[in-house]
């Protein structure tokens, strides 16, 4: 089959599942491309047997977003041959691509391919760079490339579901892997007798109170007039009122993004399932 519609449905906070989803879907070269942003309000989607999806969402804690599977629980197919895509940065994607995929299914999609694609992370800063700049072009290009590939892979009638549990792991060394376990226990340990919540800051000498954080942040954390004050509650850490700040004035100094840069900062490949 060769399908006519495209449906590229992403979750895309800081914008790094959008550019991959929508490479994806440039290699599909459909005639119509329906784009279904979940990133601010849940999206319902009615997708055709003869048709073609793709859904792009990050991963968080090695786990697909979990806000992104509610923003995308309406969708529903019929048989419908899904890409599924997930983001994660550089350190590894772990449950992600088998939740989404699995999610999709349930919805009545048909996984044809998976892959892992490596985004910058939420805690990715100057001073602390974890896969920065990423999606760059090579990654967009090779996006684009496996679209392709899927696209003649449905064209030569292969709407045959994958097992996405035969996507390839990230490699990492055994080390940088100790050296995070041994950080991640510690940190959990004292979290139990001090339990501290690191919040978003905002440094009053430089917001102007444009109110682009109050537009980009998915969750309603920051309200319109008072952008000093992020909600915690609401906050989910995604990043991107700091990375969309024009003036710098939001940081999140988390206390794991100095061990996720000093442990994972060889560039890691994007993994494909076919």
């Amino acid at each position: 089959m060769k399908p006519a519609k495209s449906w590229i449905c992403y979750f895309s906070p800081t914008g790094t599942s959008r550019r991959v989803a929508e490479a994806v879907g440039r290699g599909l070269n459909c005639t119509q491309t329906v784009v279904c942003d979940a990133t601010h309000d849940a999206v319902c989607v009615a997708a055709e047997r003869g048709d073609a999806a793709v859904f792009a969402v990050p991963v968080y804690g090695g786990h697909a977003a979990p806000l992104a599977l509610r923003r995308l629980d309406a969708v529903r197919g019929d048989g419908t041959p899904a890409v599924v895509v997930v983001l994660y940065g550089n350190r590894a994607y772990e449950h992600a691509a088998c939740e989404l995929a699995d999610f999709v299914a349930a919805r009545g999609f048909v996984p044809v391919a998976a892959a892992a694609f490596v985004g910058e992370h939420s805690y990715s800063t100057a001073r602390w760079p974890i896969a920065a700049g990423r999606p760059d072009g090579d990654d967009c290009a090779e996006a684009e490339a496996f679209g392709r590939v899927v696209a003649a892979k449905l064209a030569a009638g292969g709407v045959r579901a994958i097992d996405a549990k035969r996507l390839p792991t990230v490699r990492n060394g055994m080390l940088s892997m100790w050296r995070f376990v041994r950080f991640v226990l510690g940190y959990r340990r004292s979290q139990k007798r001090h339990p501290q919540r690191v919040a978003v800051e905002t440094s009053a000498d430089r917001c102007t109170h444009c109110g682009r954080c109050v537009k980009l942040c998915p969750t309603g954390a920051i309200v319109a007039g008072d952008e000093l004050r992020t909600d915690a509650a609401k906050c989910i850490r995604c990043c991107a009122c700091v990375k969309g700040c024009p003036v710098g004035a939001r940081s999140y100094d988390s206390p794991f993004a100095p061990v996720l840069s000093r442990n994972f900062a060889q560039r890691k490949r994007n993994l494909t399932l076919m």
